[in-house]
């Protein structure tokens, strides 16, 4: 797994400035921006007015789904308990997060030195891929056939002779949307060279077509980092909570239930 949310950095930093973009253009809070049917819409509910816009027409819809006694429904009433017990989770996992420090300079450094395929020495791939569904007793062949190919052309054609099913598709992709677990490998390969990754839905074979250097500085990487760092440690306290609320607790399994 990409350290479960593998966060892309560059896609973080994308997403941190439309943020910020958004909340420029959010009203003062309590102020009451809309009435549908006397139900008040407030500036707390939205952001902007396009937003204002969806809202509006999910409030005539919750109204219409009320007045028809939907919420009674016992589906519908099963995926509002279900929302609500969501949304108390994340709120009780949010107030634990409050009490994490925020990462350290030397902390940033650390990940920066420990990662040079991400950072100073992080390249743009162009890759070539197969995505293979095939049976487990073939991948170690599967593998061997890789290590002695030119081309992924003749993977392809192994593959074929055997009736593996497979996608063959073209990638470009910088070193931070790839799966870490896989880009020490890719990092240190040369143009032309073939890997294979065991991947949870079957095995992946890449050819790395072309790298580009495309270096970031410590300077540069440091917000990023940061914030790969603290949604790691939101997880990691996550993990913790959930072991200690398990420990304290008393559960039950009642009937055949496959753990």
């Amino acid at each position: 797994m990409r350290l479960a949310c593998q966060l892309a950095a560059l896609a973080l930093l994308a997403a941190l400035v439309g943020c910020e973009r958004a909340s420029a253009f959010r009203p003062a809070p309590q102020m009451v921006l809309a009435k549908v049917n006397g139900t008040e819409i407030s500036a707390h509910d939205t952001a902007g007015a396009q937003a204002l816009e969806k809202i509006i027409d999910r409030e005539l819809l919750v109204q219409q789904a009320l007045a028809a006694g939907l919420d009674r429904d016992p589906r519908v009433a099963q995926s509002i308990d279900h929302a609500r017990r969501s949304v108390l989770a994340e709120a009780w996992l949010e107030r634990a997060a409050a009490r994490l420090s925020h990462s350290t300079p030397e902390e940033v450094r650390a990940f920066y030195a420990e990662n040079p395929a991400l950072f100073a020495e992080r390249r743009i791939y162009r890759l070539r891929e197969l995505a293979v569904s095939l049976p487990a007793e073939l991948a170690e062949a599967l593998r061997a056939e890789a290590a002695r190919s030119a081309h992924l052309d003749e993977v392809a054609a192994w593959l074929r002779a055997r009736n593996a099913r497979f996608t063959d598709f073209s990638s470009t992709q910088p070193a931070e949307q790839l799966p870490l677990s896989q880009l020490p490998r890719l990092a240190r390969m040369k143009e032309g060279e073939i890997a294979v990754f065991v991947t949870p839905p079957g095995v992946s074979v890449v050819q790395l077509v072309q790298a580009a250097d495309a270096p970031l500085s410590e300077q540069q990487a440091a917000p990023l980092i940061g914030e790969f760092l603290a949604a790691k440690k939101r997880m990691e306290l996550a993990a913790a909570e959930v072991r200690k609320l398990r420990d304290g607790a008393r559960i039950e399994y009642v009937g055949d239930v496959k753990r």
